[in-house]
């Protein structure tokens, strides 16, 4: 039986798999109405979501499935200190499936291993986000047409932001990637993944402070908040909160058919005003999201009734 923790669980050929039936689902939605009818999805949120639970919530309803959970961890029994392999054991005695989000990383590697249910990674601390980078391969993919031969930048948070941390590891894996971080001196990408992901694949990379420089280069731009929750001093995100602010003038030099990509919430990173633009992806990124997840639903209950 397989769990989701980690982006780099699922092959190359199983993320075609999940896009395809995701692809199916948009074009043929009657078909998978009663899919999941009579199975029970658990949302175990220790930390808050509105789209990740609720994207979560509304793909098991459209397969026909249930759904039980929270939606933070004081309304949990680990306010009186049950672990999370005691939650993951508890939890499987009345669902199907467990998509868990943690403030802790690691904490869903551990429930997958003491859960006799399939356990997918809703996001821990600023590790992984599988689901989420699930949802934004889906999106370039019925943007761009495939993975390989794209300069992508990531602007924002890339020391904090698990979204890019999982889609590098996940696009370190097709040809022809050329990245660009985009980013304050103090919120550079973590050395490590440098190391062992851009480095260790020979992805080529650049690296600057400037956005409007980085601009005119790039099909794919993937925007990122400043996460005031991962700051220990108030002071430091006050002051890099407003680092990059994308609005119609930055986007004079961009290509006619750049993606313009977020994971969201924004806060205000991108202008309203961008949103009528037709290269503005972000909502579409929230809709692909609950399509890949119904596949991706589907595929580890299969799995698991095998």
């Amino acid at each position: 039986m397989k769990s989701l923790i980690s982006i780099l669980d699922l092959s190359t050929d199983e993320i075609l798999e999940l896009i395809s039936t995701a692809n199916d689902i948009i074009a043929n939605p009657d078909k998978y109405r009663e899919a999941c009818r009579y199975k029970k999805l658990a949302t175990l949120f220790f930390e808050p979501s509105t789209r990740t639970r609720l994207s979560f919530e509304a793909a098991m309803l459209e397969l026909g499935g249930s759904v039980l959970g929270f939606s933070e961890a004081n309304s949990s029994s680990a306010a009186k200190g049950e672990s999370v392999a005691d939650t993951a054991k508890t939890v499987s005695c009345y669902a199907d499936i467990i998509a868990m989000r943690h403030f802790k990383e690691g904490a869903p590697y551990v429930a997958a291993q003491n859960a006799t249910i399939p356990v997918i990674n809703a996001g821990d601390g600023g590790h992984n986000h599988p689901t989420q980078t699930l949802a934004d391969l889906l999106t370039i993919y019925r943007e761009k047409g495939g993975f390989e031969n794209i300069t992508i930048g990531f602007c924002g948070d890339l020391k904090f932001g698990r979204t890019v941390h999982s889609l590098i590891q996940a696009l370190s894996r097709y040809s022809g990637l050329n990245v660009v971080l985009i980013s304050p001196v103090e919120l550079k990408l973590p050395s490590y993944i440098k190391k062992d992901i851009l480095k260790e694949n020979k992805i080529p990379y650049t690296q600057t402070t400037s956005l409007e420089e980085a601009i005119p280069d790039l099909d794919i731009l993937y925007m990122t908040r400043v996460q005031r929750e991962r700051f220990f001093n108030e002071e430091d995100y006050l002051r890099l909160k407003d680092s990059y602010i994308l609005d119609p003038p930055k986007l004079k030099n961009a290509k006619s058919d750049l993606a313009i990509m977020h994971p969201l919430p924004r806060v205000n990173e991108i202008s309203t005003a961008i949103d009528s633009d037709p290269r503005a992806c972000y909502f579409k990124q929230v809709l692909n999201g609950k399509y890949i997840r119904m596949a991706l639903i589907l595929k580890l209950l299969q799995e698991a009734a095998k």
